[in-house]
């Protein structure tokens, strides 16, 4: 009998333009929130925050450096920036008593928005930062594209169905 637990991501790895950056202690995926609307009036028994389909808030990513580095200062550059995270999430498969292993990539383009030089602090890291506004996004799971979110181009798709289709083609757009 499979009883697969999922437990943890068990390391990582970042690229920046294309160049893998040891320079990196920690990341976060971006999150998602989608833009709502409220609806009300007559025929709705109250309010309804009514998500908009594909349309979503501020997307950013922030990653904390050791210390200040060449790609942390190249970040500044007012220009889109290529992110690719990749990760290993390990699973425990409690029936068969092993690890199973599966592959998550993310892969962004973004603007820096906001930088933070860090501290300083005796034998220890400053925590540099950097935050970046994501407006392309493309999740793998085990190489397989499960989610691609384009801002400027009208696209969003999840496990391959293109929910904006209709509203490029609406647009004039397609």
């Amino acid at each position: 009998m499979s009883n697969v637990v999922p437990e943890k991501m068990n390391n990582f790895t970042v690229y920046i333009d294309g160049e893998e950056q040891s320079g990196i202690a920690e990341g976060n995926f971006p999150s998602g929130q989608f833009m709502t609307s409220e609806i009300r009036g007559g025929g709705v028994a109250g309010i309804i925050e009514s998500p908009g389909l594909g349309h979503m808030q501020s997307m950013t990513v922030e990653l904390t450096w050791r210390s200040i580095t060449d790609r942390f200062i190249d970040l500044m550059i007012p220009e889109g920036h290529e992110l690719d995270m990749y990760s290993e999430m390990l699973a425990f498969d409690a029936g068969r008593g092993e690890y199973v292993s599966k592959s998550v990539n993310i892969y962004m383009k973004a603007v820096t928005k906001e930088v933070e030089f860090g501290r300083l602090v005796v034998n220890d890291s400053s925590d540099t930062k950097s935050t970046h506004e994501v407006y392309y996004m493309k999740m793998f799971v085990d190489g397989v594209e499960v989610i691609e979110l384009d801002k400027y181009n009208f696209v969003y798709k999840v496990r391959g169905t293109d929910y904006f289709a209709q509203t490029r083609r609406a647009l004039g757009k397609q």
